[in-house]
């Protein structure tokens, strides 16, 4: 009867372990899934942004504000996983010289029999549209 016992719980504890892992490696993988598609999708909406007819007139590069966030949102929107729900935060978008600030919230749950873990992943990023000269 000892030896059942032992058993059991080594088979529990395996089963736990299993479920355990299998749920940190969806927080990570979803981590950075946002993270480059973030950085990928800004870099782009950055570049559609830039407002040519400035650039051509003055020499200075300037992005419009109004095309980044239209951009940035079809972009990612496109990208993005169908699974999550995502919070896009722009914190601030400077024309000139070309900067963005923005964040992306996704929540992550998981579930045993008893309980639901909810994770929230927070991604940030701050860019700047370098040009040579």
């Amino acid at each position: 009867m000892k030896e059942s016992f032992w058993g059991i719980f080594i088979i529990t504890l395996g089963v736990s372990a299993i479920i355990f892992i299998f749920f940190f490696q969806n927080i990570t993988t979803t981590s950075e899934q946002n993270y480059t598609l973030l950085r990928e999708v800004t870099e782009a909406a950055m570049y559609d942004a830039v407002d040519l007819a400035t650039y051509r007139e003055t020499g200075v590069v300037r992005i419009n504000r109004e095309k980044f966030v239209e951009n940035f949102v079809r972009r990612f929107a496109e990208s993005a996983s169908l699974q999550n729900d995502y919070v896009i935060r722009i914190y601030d978008v400077n024309e000139v010289p070309p900067k963005v600030s923005l964040g992306v919230q996704t929540k992550v749950s998981g579930s045993s029999k008893e309980e639901t873990v909810d994770v929230l992943i927070d991604n940030k990023l701050d860019a700047i549209l370098e040009t040579p000269y």
